[in-house]
């Protein structure tokens, strides 16, 4: 009995070290602390079906069109920053003629009246496509056809007067596109408007290596850093596989997560790492955002990382209306 009792002491006294660990009440968090918005895409037409994979045409089942604003162009990222976004998450594909076409789906079929893969193309042809063409919410009426529409490159991204950064996507695993970006981005100017990079683990890796500095993931690296800190970060230690990186977390396994949420963003800094909270995983492969009140009354009160959302002009008002109301 008496062995019994000091094995249970000890077990209670271990607990106690781990949730004292990595419990957030004794982490100072400043009162003007609040989350930083990550617009996926700028502000955009809204998929309306559940079922998704690769291949799903996202443009033909869209909610109620109410607005004529479409993802990936100037005007959209314009309206997200203007909405609240500090970052803009848009999607490049490397033409057959060097230039960076700013789009999100590997095809033209679903979107646009072209046909084909997106990145087999020149940016000529490219430039002449209407990119409303596809969207509709009753399969009869395509009210954002013939509207003048067009993708625009990287470069007129960049050299547009919108006030944030952005978050590159390469769409393809080509490791060519990453060195062509670090290339680009070999103007200073055109590299401060970059925050991040991710996407396919080529690309992604390319350009890492050729830009010191820059930050960046891909699902190889986030596995990495996940495994390598749900088996040490109880201790406090954050490990090679997490340091100098993007690491992304769904809302539904960030309390899992040891030293969630301050203690661990905080540990996340000190290691040179930026943390980004989506929204629920699901097992699909498609992480969603934070999309609406109640999502957003699960993000901690004065969390200081990135909260990924694909409905900006919903989030960036409740934000701003009542940020530190949670």
């Amino acid at each position: 009995m008496i062995v019994l009792k000091r094995v249970l002491i000890v077990v209670g006294l271990l607990c106690f070290g781990l949730w004292l660990n990595n419990t957030s009440l004794p982490v100072t968090v400043s009162d003007d602390a609040s989350p930083k918005l990550l617009a996926h895409r700028g502000i955009h037409q809204i998929y309306a079906g559940s079922d998704r994979n690769n291949d799903t045409c996202r443009a033909e089942n869209v909610l109620p069109i109410t607005h004529d604003l479409i993802e990936n162009t100037i005007p959209s990222m314009r309206a997200a920053f203007e909405a609240g976004a500090e970052v803009v998450e848009l999607d490049v594909h490397l033409t057959t003629d060097g230039e960076f076409a700013v789009f999100h789906d590997w095809t033209l079929d679903c979107q646009t009246n072209g046909q084909g893969v997106t990145h087999k193309h020149s940016w000529e042809a490219l430039s002449a496509l209407d990119i409303g063409y596809g969207f509709t919410s009753d399969g009869q009426n395509y009210p954002l056809r013939g509207k003048g529409n067009r993708m625009p490159t990287l470069t007129e991204v960049l050299e547009a007067d919108l006030p944030g950064q952005f978050l590159i996507n390469f769409k393809s695993n080509r490791a060519e596109e990453g060195v062509a970006l670090a290339a680009l981005l070999q103007n200073p100017t055109y590299r401060a408007k970059i925050w991040g990079i991710y996407g396919g683990r080529q690309p992604t890796r390319a350009a890492l290596t050729e830009l010191p500095g820059m930050l960046g993931y891909d699902k190889v690296s986030v596995k990495a850093c996940a495994q390598s800190y749900m088996l040490t970060g109880w201790s406090g230690y954050v490990g090679e596989a997490c340091r100098d990186q993007i690491i992304v977390v769904p809302q539904n396994f960030a309390p899992i997560v040891w030293g969630w949420p301050h203690r661990f963003t905080q540990r996340m800094q000190q290691a040179g790492t930026t943390v980004i909270l989506l929204g629920d995983y699901d097992g699909s492969g498609f992480s969603s955002g934070i999309e609406d009140a109640d999502a957003w009354a699960r993000v901690p009160a004065h969390f200081d990382g990135y909260v990924w959302t694909n409905r900006i002009e919903v989030i960036g008002p409740i934000m701003q209306s009542a940020p530190q109301s949670r």
